[in-house]
């Protein structure tokens, strides 16, 4: 399986650089690869289940949200009885799997990252019109994607060697570790390729079969990722494409007994009910389910009296309206104390007054569409509680256009009890609180059932320490924004709410997907 071609020898993890647009030759090539990408708009996509592609007679259909009358894809509506097929077809496979040398599966990875590198300029523009990413935005997303080949796998040629331990005297002892079974990942729409493949990767390469459900805002990248797996030599019994709705198919996958781990991106409320089904134990089922989750955010930046004002400003903007909002990394409350309150609100309004939105085609918009119509509605209907809760700073309604387009809006004044300060929104509003000082702000910050990411604004190195040990995050950012996670330097996943603290693109996240097995021998008791 193994190709010549592929070295093992690829030197330390370095993250992918991203393509640099305001080049016109880069900027070219991405038009022509979103005009090679509209020609094959409305194309059909088959479930892809132990190797073999099945059609049914219901349909998904992926709009493109920035027009929504285009039809990105088609895809198919599975059933219970297809989701049940798909684990016992992945519960087949495993025993094959599991056998194949480490290098071998590795290998695959390393061929993926250099097929995604030759298609990259595609892959972000199918991110573009699926999911109404602007062109860094999408880029940064196939670039993170790349990143997890490389990363995992040189974690996996660490992982998959014997571990030492404590000598014993009179044995050969050792620790492997060894996959788990089935695996379910169900990843969001928001990084349709990063988070959708990171999962799976995760998941491959240290021996489990996998059956991947998309998002149906976003199957469309997934389908193709599942066919570059297999051109970089993932038997195609290993990965399974699973179109279907979450309410029966999706929790036909997760409820199988033999389904041994579910990997999940998304909302709170679908990973805690997620887990509660994991835990419900199945006729037959031989072990406790594990359950990687990463779950929502509502990420607070606070900014000192000793603070950059204006770099405060440009980082929480970037942060809050960076791809809609629609980050569960993003800044959604920004905590200000009351010496430069006044100062940063008014630079903020003047800053986000410049933010342009519209249509992704057109690279000097900084904001796209939100992903659904139903997605705009919700955030409207924050916007205009919202506005009963504080002042509004800027924004405030639609935008211009076809598409599912939202002013980015600054709601100011808000109570820390306020539900667009406690909620949820994943869209592009901000709430900006008055605190009285620096401990008053931290305790704004962790007044929440979230703990993803968080950041803090101050010239003052004592109150960055103690940012350090107080603000309960698990990403905290000191003096930049919050957004912007780096594979390898920034190991992602929150506390509380916001998940299992999964860690994804550090050096604990594969061990999610292993199970640990000692073995001790009596020496001398063999001929």
């Amino acid at each position: 399986m193994t190709s010549p071609a592929t070295s093992f020898h690829r030197g330390e993890f370095q993250n992918e650089p991203f393509v640099d647009f305001t080049k016109p030759e880069n900027r070219k090539a991405m038009e022509d690869a979103l005009r090679q990408v509209k020609g094959m708009f409305g194309r059909e996509y088959p479930l892809t289940i132990g190797g073999e592609k099945i059609t049914t007679v219901d349909k998904i259909r992926s709009t493109n949200p920035s027009l929504p009358k285009e039809v990105v894809g088609v895809f198919q509506k599975g059933t219970v009885e297809m989701a049940n097929q798909a684990v016992e077809a992945a519960h087949r496979a495993f025993d094959r799997w599991k056998r194949v040398p480490v290098e071998e599966r590795v290998a695959c990875l390393y061929r993926t990252a250099e097929i995604l590198r030759k298609r990259r300029l595609e892959l972000d523009a199918w991110l573009c019109y699926e999911i109404g990413k602007t062109w860094p935005e999408a880029d940064a997303d196939i670039a993170e994607l790349i990143d997890f080949c490389e990363y995992y796998g040189r974690e996996m040629m660490r992982l998959g060697v014997p571990q030492k331990l404590t000598p014993m005297r009179g044995e050969n002892n050792y620790l492997k570790y060894i996959p788990l079974g089935v695996g379910v990942v169900i990843p969001p729409w928001n990084f349709a390729a990063a988070i959708m493949g990171g999962m799976t990767l995760a998941s491959v390469v240290t021996g489990n079969t996998v059956i991947v459900k998309p998002s149906s805002e976003s199957p469309t990248i997934a389908a193709i990722f599942v066919d570059i797996l297999y051109e970089a030599g993932v038997p195609r019994d290993v990965v399974s494409y699973f179109t279907g709705p979450g309410s029966t198919s999706g929790e036909a996958l997760v409820k199988h007994a033999k389904t041994r781990f579910i990997a999940f991106t998304g909302s709170k409320e679908a990973g805690l009910r997620i887990n509660e089904q994991a835990t419900k134990t199945q006729p037959g089922q031989l072990w406790v389910k594990r359950t990687v989750l990463e779950m929502g955010g509502k990420d607070a930046i606070v900014v000192d009296d000793e603070a950059d004002v204006d770099a405060a400003v440009e980082g929480v903007a970037l942060s809050a309206f960076g791809y809609q909002g629609q980050k569960c990394s993003a800044c959604s409350r920004a905590i200000v104390v009351e010496k430069v309150y006044d100062e940063f609100l008014a630079k903020l309004g003047e800053r986000v007054k410049k933010i342009k939105v519209g249509p992704i085609e057109d690279p000097s918009n900084f904001m796209g569409p939100v992903i659904s119509e139903a997605a705009m509605m919700t955030i409207l209907g924050y916007i205009d509680h919202g506005k009963k809760e504080g002042r509004l700073i800027a924004g405030g309604k639609r935008a211009p256009g076809d598409g599912y387009f939202i002013e980015p809006t600054v709601i100011a004044d808000v109570d820390r009890k306020a539900r667009i300060f406690q909620e949820e929104i994943f869209g592009p509003v901000l709430a900006v609180t008055k605190a009285k000082d620096f401990d008053e702000a931290l305790s704004m910050a962790n007044d929440s059932e979230f703990g993803l990411t968080g950041a803090v604004y101050s010239r003052n190195p004592q109150k960055i320490e103690r940012a350090a040990e107080d603000f309960h995050v698990g990403n905290l950012y000191m003096n930049r924004k919050c957004t912007g996670a780096m594979v390898g330097a920034h190991p992602f996943g929150g506390f509380n709410m916001s998940g299992t603290d999964s860690k994804s693109g550090g050096q604990d996240y594969l061990l999610l997907f292993l199970q640990a097995k000692t073995i001790a021998e009596k020496i001398g008791a063999t001929k």
